[in-house]
């Protein structure tokens, strides 16, 4: 049988070897490359979560778009290459797919992107650092970002540090209650909040294995449930920030990001150099020790699926 929609898509050889072999596979983004990280750290942490996917037993496949071409699954070089293009890379959301793709651009995939990037590949789980949602005042700006409606569709398991802190997760939580998106706390009751391990948000179930994640996901596919499961991994309580510094920072952050009138797409890579700024960087080494770790633990689901 033919697919269609994966004539614009090139599979690594390792990624589709281990897919026609029933191996685990990991898809990670590629946006957190050229948006969301400075430069080195940018490359150094892509290049440490593969690493670290490998050494788990299974097989990485960082989802990018390059030369209009789709892929799942990029090379050392081709990471670099993101990693020193930086922000001239377009944030590619799946809005922006079409245009990126039929003018043979390059593209650093977003949460919702990548997803979509990744279910057409055969890749059933993802692993990043926060996903988007709802934005502090979205009564005035209806800002919500497309992931929460990609969860909603697209069945891949999305394994995070809960919401990305600077925005609103209870009216985020609210909003993939109503898509029908499950959100699982791994060993925890309460909604990580990125930086920190926790929030006063309950996640909808606890689960204390990998395994228990992977028969909620075999189940769900074998009923025909359609939309994906936000898997929620509390950044390890050694690398986490205190809830008040980071509160503090963020609010200002977002207070300057108002006065400067900066909106849409810009919003996060703002806000995460602002706060990196305000924290001397421990907001950085924050990030990349959390994204390593959704990284583990995405593997070891992949294993157990």
């Amino acid at each position: 049988m033919t697919h269609p929609e994966r004539s614009h898509l090139d599979v690594a050889e390792d990624v589709a070897a281990a897919l026609r072999n029933g191996e685990a596979v990991v898809a990670l983004e590629s946006t957190i490359i050229s948006h969301g990280m400075p430069q080195p750290q940018n490359v150094e942490t892509a290049l440490r979560v593969e690493s670290a996917v490998r050494k788990c037993g299974a097989v990485p496949a960082t989802i990018a778009i390059l030369g209009g071409r789709l892929k799942a699954g990029l090379t050392s070089d081709e990471i670099r290459y993101l990693g020193e293009q930086g922000q001239a890379v377009t944030k590619t959301s799946r809005r922006d797919i079409p245009f990126v793709v039929s003018r043979g651009q390059n593209g650093a995939t977003t949460v919702a992107a990548s997803m979509i990037v990744a279910a057409m590949a055969g890749i059933r789980v993802f692993a990043t650092g926060g996903i988007g949602g709802v934005h502090r005042g979205v009564a005035e700006t209806m800002d919500i970002s497309a992931d929460l409606e990609e969860l909603a569709t697209t069945d891949v398991a999305v394994v995070c540090a809960g919401v990305k802190s600077v925005l609103d997760i209870g009216r985020t939580l609210e909003y993939l209650e109503t898509k029908g998106v499950p959100v699982v706390g791994y060993r925890t009751d309460n909604m990580p909040a990125f930086y920190t391990p926790s929030s006063d948000f309950p996640v909808d179930y606890r689960v204390e294995t990998a395994a228990e994640i992977a028969a909620a996901m075999n189940a769900k596919r074998e009923m025909g449930l359609s939309g994906g499961i936000v898997v929620a991994n509390p950044i390890p309580a050694r690398h986490a920030l205190e809830d008040d510094e980071i509160d503090a920072v963020i609010d200002e952050a977002l207070g300057e990001m108002g006065r400067l009138g900066i909106t849409g797409k810009d919003t996060t890579p703002f806000l995460l150099a602002r706060i990196a700024e305000r924290t001397a960087g421990r907001s950085l080494a924050a990030n990349i020790e959390l994204v390593v770790n959704n990284a583990l633990l995405a593997a070891e689901i992949a294993t157990a699926l």
